[in-house]
C-alpha cells in the first residue's frame, strides 16, 4: 500500500486553550473520514503563542492527543505547543500514532525572530516511517523561508513534508508560492496547514503535489482538507522528472558542488553587513524631524 489519507483541520482559533475544540474536531473528521489515517492541524492551535502556556514533558496536552490517537485509531500532528526544557522553551510538534505512542517530536529550527522572542530554536531533523507507506518529514512555518531544511527532509527520504502554520499577516500569499516551490524542487507532497482567519492566522491552507500542483487552497475560515496522498506518485516524478523532465534531486546527489555556506559557515561580509537581527522600527520616527513649516507645506498638499 502506497495511499495514505490526511485531514488538514483549518480552525479558527484564539490564542488560548484549544485542546478540547481539536480532541472533538478528531473524533468529527473520523465519524465523516472513517478513511482518513491522519489528522493535522496549526501551528501553536493547542494553546496559543504565549510562551507562559510552555509546558514540561511528559506533558498533559500530548498526553491528550495521544488518548484521541489510540481511541479513534488515527495519527494526530497536533499542530505545535510550547515545551520547556533544560531552562529552554521550545516550539515543538509531536507526531502521534494510530496507537498513541509519539514517534517523534520536531522542535521549530527557525523561530520567527524578533518576534518570536524568548523561543530557543531546534537542531534536530524529525522524519518518520509509516509501516508499508512511506516516509513523512516535519517542519513547522518559518522553517520552510530556509530550502536548506526541507531539502535536507527530501535528502533524509521524505516523500511528504507536514507542514504547520501559524501566519496571521501580509505574507501569507508569499508563502503559497513557497509551498509550491518547495513542493517542485522536492518532487514531493507539502500538506501547509494554517490556522483560520481571526487571531491565530488567515487561512488559505493547501495540499500541494510533487509537480508544484495546487491539489486543493483553502479559504480563511473552517475547512477540512481530506485527501489521498499517492506515494507511489512521488517515486515516479523522482524517477522520471517533473512532466518527464527536470529529475532534481539526481541532479543534487550527482553534483560535484561543495557549496560554500555548509563549508565555511553561514556568515560572510555581504551578510555580516546587514547588522543586528532586531524589531524595525517606524522609518518616520527615524527621519529627522520636519520644521513646522515643512509640516505646514506638507499639510496643504495633502489636501
Amino acid at each position: 500500500m502506497t495511499t495514505f489519507s490526511i485531514a488538514g483541520v483549518q480552525l479558527v482559533l484564539e490564542p488560548k486553550n484549544n485542546i478540547d475544540a481539536m480532541i472533538n474536531m478528531i473524533a468529527r473528521v473520523k465519524a465523516r473520514f472513517p478513511w482518513v489515517d491522519m489528522v493535522m492541524f496549526g501551528e501553536l492551535a493547542p494553546q496559543g503563542y504565549s510562551t507562559h502556556n510552555a509546558e514540561a514533558l511528559p506533558s498533559k496536552t500530548e498526553a491528550r492527543f495521544q488518548e484521541a490517537a489510540a481511541k479513534h485509531g488515527v495519527w494526530v500532528l497536533p499542530g505545535s505547543y510550547f515545551v520547556r526544557e533544560g531552562g529552554q522553551i521550545f516550539n515543538t510538534a509531536p507526531v502521534i500514532d494510530r496507537s498513541g505512542t509519539v514517534v517523534g517530536r520536531y522542535r521549530k529550527m527557525f523561530p520567527f525572530y524578533p518576534y518570536e522572542a524568548g523561543v530557543a530554536p531546534g537542531q534536530d531533523f524529525l522524519t518518520f516511517d509509516v509501516p508499508e507507506v512511506g516516509r513523512f518529514g516535519v517542519s513547522i512555518c518559518y522553517d520552510m523561508w530556509f530550502p536548506e531544511t526541507t531539502r535536507t527532509l527530501a535528502w533524509m527520504g521524505a516523500e511528504v513534508i507536514l507542514h504547520p502554520t501559524l501566519t496571521n499577516s501580509i505574507d501569507r500569499d508569499v508563502e503559497r508560492t513557497m509551498v509550491r516551490a518547495t513542493a517542485v524542487q522536492n518532487q514531493c507532497y507539502v500538506v501547509d496547514v494554517n490556522n483560520g482567519g481571526g487571531a491565530m492566522g488567515v487561512g488559505r491552507s493547501s495540499i500541494v503535489g510533487p509537480e508544484g500542483e495546487t491539489i486543493y487552497e483553502a479559504g480563511s475560515g473552517e475547512e477540512i482538507l481530506a485527501y489521498e496522498l499517492d506515494l507511489a506518485r512521488v517515486r515516479r516524478v523522482r524517477e522520471r522528472g517533473i512532466f518527464g523532465l527536470g529529475q532534481v534531486l539526481k541532479s543534487f546527489r550527482d553534483s560535484p558542488v561543495a557549496f560554500p555556506p555548509y563549508v565555511q559557515g553561514h556568515a560572510s561580509p555581504s551578510l555580516q553587513a546587514l547588522g543586528p537581527l532586531q524589531l524595525q522600527q517606524s522609518a518616520s520616527a527615524e527621519a529627522p524631524q520636519a520644521s513646522s513649516a515643512q509640516a505646514h507645506i506638507t499639510a496643504v498638499s495633502a489636501e
